[in-house]
């Protein structure tokens, strides 16, 4: 495994990005078109991007760190076929280096169901793992998502 960070991706990065992001987040996330995956992170400012790729140079994992009204942001995605194994902590550990601060939203309920009619099981467990504090007082609630922020800091 090793993690390749940019600034810029590809555009065979970004369709493999969409992909990862439709198969593994709950599915009134989905990006449905590349337009709509180019309209998201051309929404995002001051972004850099950290792939995990495996022995094949395949992305298996994707996080993200943003500037949003003046805080550090971010969001992982990983596949569910090689969670719980390190490798998210991993990604985490390489943008918690590069960061004092770091947000986030996440689902925090066991309701959503992803595309492929799993339901989409809450990552909080592994925030919490990860030293993160969760807001419990700041909540997102719309069309999209039903989640509470999260931080870090150093």
């Amino acid at each position: 495994m090793r993690i390749l960070r940019k600034e810029i991706l590809s555009e065979e990065e970004k369709e493999v990005l969409r992909e990862l992001w439709n198969n593994e987040y709950p599915a009134r996330l989905h990006l449905k078109t590349s337009e709509d995956f180019e309209l998201y992170l051309n929404g995002l400012s001051n972004t850099k991007h950290y792939l995990l790729l495996d022995e094949s140079n395949e992305i298996i994992g994707w996080t993200f760190t943003f500037l949003r009204e003046g805080e550090d942001w971010f969001a992982i995605i990983m596949n569910s076929k090689i969670q719980g194994r390190g490798n998210g902590s991993l990604l985490i550990n390489e943008i918690k280096n590069r960061n004092n601060s770091l947000n986030g939203w996440v689902v925090d309920h066991e309701n959503e169901i992803k595309e492929n009619g799993d339901f989409y099981k809450s990552p909080m467990p592994f925030y919490i793992k990860n030293g993160f504090t969760i807001i419990t007082e700041t909540r997102i609630e719309n069309e999209k998502m039903s989640a509470v922020k999260i931080n870090w800091k150093r």
